[in-house]
C-alpha cells in the first residue's frame, strides 16, 4: 500500500504543488512540453489594480528549497489504530508520531476543515533540546539534482542534521506551516507561541506562507516569571503568539468584560446598566470632510441645533448617519449632557452648543475586542501547578501553557462545532482547554492532537513517575482532566465528548518495503506485507484518511458469500468498497449481484494489490465493466 506513495515521492519536485495549482487554473500558460510561460501569465493577471513587482525581499535560509520539497511529499508511514479505539464513540483524535507525517496524512481528509490551529513549537533557545533531525536518504549529489541546488549547498543542508541553527529551525518549521495553511478553513486562524529567539524569523516565514496581509496580530503574553537574566542582557517576562488568518472571511470574536470593564456601566434605566459614548466621532477620520454625510444638525433638549465640534474647535462629524440617529432617538438610546463651554464660538456659520449628545451602551451581553497585550492571564507557574494537581507530581512537564490562555484563543476564533488542531501537543493543554470550553460554553468543538513519541529526559520527574515518552504524559493528562471535569460538572459533562481515539504513525520495516519494491503485480505473493505487519485496520485507517473520510466515518463490513469487504460512505466523498483479501469467483458474483440490485452502493472499489491473484484481479475488472442497470465501477489497485 506504500509502493504507490514511494514512487510518487520519487517524482516530486520543489515546486510540484505550486505548478499543479497553476496548471489547474492557468493551463494556457503551459506549452505542449509542460514548460511555464511567465510572460503569458503576467499578461493574464495584469490589471490596473495589480502591479507586477520586479524587485522585493524574501526570507532566504539554508535548506529553504529542501523545506519546500518536504512540503510536497506524501508520508511513507501507515496509520495504526490503537486497540482501544474499537467501540470508542469519541470524535477527538490523538496521533502519536512525527507531526510532518501527520500533516501529510491529514491534508487528504481535513484540507480546508480546521477552524483553529494552535502550536507551541520548540523555541530554539539552545536549552530546549531542539536539534534538526531528518531521515536523509540522499547523497549530496542526489539531493542537489532532486531540488535543483548546487552540490556544495546540498552538502551544507545534509550537515544541518543534529544542529540547532536558525536555518535548521526554519527548515524544520517551513513544511509544517505550509501544510498547516492547507488544512485551515477559509475562515480559519493559526496561533503560534514563540519567544525572542525565533520570533522575528517566524514572523517573516509566516508572512511568506500565509501572506503579510493575513497577519492578525502578535500577542504579547505575560508569563509571570522572568528568565534569561544576566549582567548584560534584559530578562524576559513575556512570550509572543503570532496569529495569521487564512482569508478575510475570518471573524475575530470579542471577549467577556472583566470587573474593571463593568465598573464603567454605572448608569441604569429600565433596560439595565449602561455606559455612554459621545455621539461625535473621535480619533482618526473625525473631521467633517472625512465623512460629509455624517455632518448634520441634531436637536438639543431646549430645541436648539447641535453640530459636532472637535476639541480644537474644528467641525467634526457624528458616528452614525442621520437616519440611524433618528432611530436611536426613537429607541431612547440618546442621552444629553449640558456642559459649561464658556463663550460659544462659530465656524463657517455653525455655532457651538453647550448640549452634548451621548449614545447609551448596555452591559447585558456586551463583549470587548481583544487586544494584543495579555496581562491578566495567569502565567506559567499556574500552568505547572495545574499539572501538579492533576498528577500529584511536581515538575512533570517543563513548559506547559496556561489553560486560560488557550481557552481565550478558542473563544475569539472558534464556532460551536469547530475542529481544533495542535500538532505540537506536548502536555495536551489544548485538548484540556477544548474540553473545558465545551462544558462551560455548551460547545461541541473537536480536537486533533499530534505528539512525537519523544523520550522524557533521563532522571527527570517524568521518568521517575514511570513515563517513558511525552505522548504518554499528554494522553494521561487528557484522561485525568476529563475525570476532574466529570467530578466538577457531573450534569453538564454528560453531553460532552471527554474521550479520544489514539492512532500511531509507523514506518514499515525495511524487509517489508524491500518486498513491496520487488513485487510484480502479475504474479501472486503470499501477502506477508503491511497487513501481516500491522493488520487490516491499519490499511483501512490509512486509506480512509487518504480518500477523504477522516477518522470518524464508520467502516461497515459487507458479507459476500463468506468473503468480507469493507464499505466507507460519508455522503460527501461517495462510497468506497475496499477488498483486502484474495476473492473467489462466487464472491465476485455475489458482489456483482448486490451492486446490480442496489443492495450495495459503491462508487469506487479499492483493491489491495498484494492480496489478489492475477486471475481474481482480471475477473473482478471484467465483471465490473459489464454491470446491468448501472454504470461501470472503477477498480483501483493499490500497492
Amino acid at each position: 500500500m506504500l509502493q504507490d506513495t514511494i514512487k510518487d515521492n520519487e517524482n516530486i519536485q520543489v515546486n510540484s504543488k505550486e505548478m499543479e495549482a497553476l496548471k489547474e487554473h492557468f493551463p494556457q500558460c503551459f506549452d505542449k512540453n509542460g514548460n511555464f510561460d511567465m510572460a503569458i501569465f503576467e499578461e493574464l493577471v495584469k490589471t490596473k489594480d495589480i502591479s507586477i513587482k520586479k524587485e522585493g525581499y524574501a526570507l532566504n535560509f539554508l535548506g529553504k528549497s529542501y523545506a519546500r520539497y518536504l512540503s510536497n511529499l506524501e508520508s511513507e508511514t501507515v496509520i495504526v489504530p490503537d486497540e482501544s479505539n474499537k467501540d470508542n464513540p469519541s470524535e477527538n483524535i490523538y496521533i502519536v508520531g512525527d507531526n510532518l507525517d501527520a500533516l501529510q496524512h491529514l491534508k487528504h481528509s481535513y484540507a480546508g476543515a480546521i477552524k483553529c490551529i494552535y502550536i507551541d513549537p520548540p523555541y530554539n533557545t539552545g536549552s530546549d533540546g531542539f536539534v534538526y533531525n531528518d531521515k536523509f536518504e540522499f547523497s549530496a549529489k542526489d539531493l542537489a539534482e532532486k531540488i535543483g541546488i548546487e552540490e556544495d549547498e546540498a552538502e551544507r543542508v545534509l550537515n544541518m542534521q543534529g544542529k540547532s541553527t536558525h536555518s535548521a529551525w526554519l527548515t524544520f518549521m517551513y513544511p509544517r506551516l505550509e501544510l498547516a495553511k492547507e488544512l485551515l478553513s477559509e475562515d480559519g486562524v493559526i496561533f503560534i507561541s514563540i519567544d525572542d529567539n525565533e520570533q522575528a524569523n517566524c514572523k517573516l516565514l509566516c508572512d511568506a506562507i500565509f501572506g503579510e496581509g493575513n497577519f492578525l496580530g502578535c500577542i504579547c503574553r505575560a508569563t509571570g516569571t522572568t528568565t534569561g537574566q544576566d549582567a548584560n542582557k534584559m530578562g524576559s517576562s513575556l512570550d509572543y503568539c503570532l496569529s495569521y488568518i487564512k482569508t478575510d472571511k475570518f471573524i475575530l470574536k470579542g471577549i467577556p468584560l472583566n470587573e474593571e470593564d463593568e465598573q464603567r456601566f454605572n448608569s441604569e434605566d429600565e433596560r439595565g446598566k449602561y455606559s455612554t459614548l459621545q455621539l461625535r466621532k473621535t480619533g482618526n477620520a473625525d473631521k467633517r470632510e472625512d465623512r460629509p454625510n455624517m455632518f448634520y444638525s441634531v436637536e438639543a433638549p431646549d430645541g436648539t441645533p447641535v453640530y459636532p465640534f472637535g476639541p480644537l474647535g474644528y467641525l467634526s462629524r457624528w458616528r452614525v448617519s442621520k437616519s440611524k440617529y433618528e432611530q436611536l432617538v426613537r429607541d431612547n438610546y440618546i442621552e444629553w449632557i449640558e456642559k459649561d463651554i464658556g463663550t460659544a464660538f462659530s465656524v463657517d456659520g455653525f455655532t457651538q452648543n453647550r448640549w452634548v449628545p451621548y449614545v447609551k451602551y448596555y452591559l447585558d451581553g456586551r463583549e470587548k475586542q481583544v487586544s494584543n497585550l495579555f496581562t491578566d492571564i495567569e502565567g506559567n507557574k499556574k500552568a505547572s501547578l495545574t499539572i501538579k494537581q492533576l498528577f500529584g507530581v511536581k515538575g512533570l512537564f517543563d513548559t506547559p501553557k496556561p489553560i486560560e490562555f488557550i481557552k481565550l484563543l478558542l473563544n475569539i476564533s472558534c464556532d460551536k462545532s469547530s475542529i481544533v488542531l495542535d500538532f505540537f501537543s506536548g502536555s495536551a493543554t489544548t485538548a484540556h482547554a477544548v474540553m473545558l470550553n465545551n462544558v462551560t460554553d455548551d460547545e461541541k468543538i473537536k480536537y486533533i492532537m499530534v505528539q512525537l513519541n519523544e523520550p522524557v529526559k533521563k532522571g527527570s520527574e517524568a521518568e521517575k513517575a514511570g513515563y517513558k515518552t511525552i505522548d504518554e504524559i499528554g494522553r494521561e493528562r487528557i484522561r485525568r482532566a476529563a475525570a476532574k471535569i466529570r467530578a466538577d460538572e457531573p450534569e453538564k459533562s454528560k453531553e460532552v465528548d471527554l474521550g479520544f481515539k489514539t492512532y500511531y504513525l509507523k514506518t514499515p520495516e525495511k524487509q517489508t518495503l524491500d518486498k513491496m519494491e520487488s513485487f510484480n503485480p502479475e504474479f501472486p505473493i503470499d501477502g506477508d506485507d503491511i497487513i501481516a505487519a500491522f493488520g487490516k485496520d491499519t490499511v483501512l485507517a490509512t486509506w480512509g484518511i487518504k480518500d477523504g473520510y477522516g477518522f470518524n466515518t464508520p467502516i461497515k463490513e459487507i458479507d459476500l458469500k463468506g468473503y468480507t469487504a469493507y464499505s466507507i460512505n460519508d455522503g460527501i466523498h461517495g462510497a468506497n468498497l475496499y477488498l483486502l483479501d484474495e476473492i473467489s469467483e462466487p464472491s465476485i458474483m455475489e458482489l456483482v449481484r448486490k451492486l446490480e440490485s442496489n443492495e450495495l452502493v459503491a462508487d469506487k472499489i479499492i483493491v489491495y494489490g498484494y492480496a489478489l491473484s492475477y486471475t481474481a484481479s482480471t475477473s473482478l475488472r471484467t465483471n465490473l465493466k459489464t454491470l446491468k442497470n448501472r454504470n461501470p465501477i472503477d477498480v483501483v489497485i493499490r500497492y
